[in-house]
């Protein structure tokens, strides 16, 4: 992968995959992105959009709701089949753990192919190692800084524009 084969933050932003994938019948990736945090929250969408992603961004600020966005009102999560779901999740969350969030995900036949960023500012190495043997597919540390934090989410948004997300059974 090339610097150039990546999207320029500069210009307009688009869905993923390409625009012309719905002629394809290929689904639009959905961001469901867990953050408590209001300024964190923020943060992440501007940058993500910096960065050239303009998919539609659905955010929640305690486990209990994402999950039940996430499982839909009968726990099973066949609300979600067919949809191409991407989950940026924070461990520190005020009614739950994170981790509960994650093992739910990875845990249902439904929603466990979505991959799972987990952005939080828990560096502890078997936090690292418990996210991973769960299922999330990506662990960023949150940088201190606030220029550290939006440089880290820039380089997300530009991994999100070129990745491939399977669509739920």
């Amino acid at each position: 992968m090339h610097d150039q084969d990546l999207p320029d933050p500069d210009l307009p932003a688009q869905d993923l995959p390409d625009p012309e994938s719905r002629e394809r019948g290929v689904n639009p990736v959905h961001i469901v992105m867990i953050e408590d945090d209001e300024g964190h929250a923020r943060l992440i969408e501007r940058n993500i959009r910096r960065a050239g992603v303009n998919n539609e961004i659905t955010a929640f600020r305690d486990g209990t709701a994402a999950l039940a966005y996430l499982l839909g009102p009968d726990g099973s999560g066949r609300v979600q089949a067919g949809r191409s779901l991407l989950i940026l999740l924070d461990l520190n969350l005020p009614d739950m753990t994170g981790i509960d969030i994650l093992a739910k995900v990875k845990g249902n036949e439904h929603l466990r192919r979505s991959p799972v960023v987990v952005l939080t500012t828990t560096d502890d190495q078997r936090e690292i190692q418990r996210c991973y043997d769960l299922g999330c597919n990506v662990y960023v540390t949150k940088p201190v800084n606030y220029e550290g934090f939006a440089n880290a989410i820039r380089q997300l948004g530009l991994f999100f524009s070129v990745m491939q997300v399977p669509e739920t059974p």
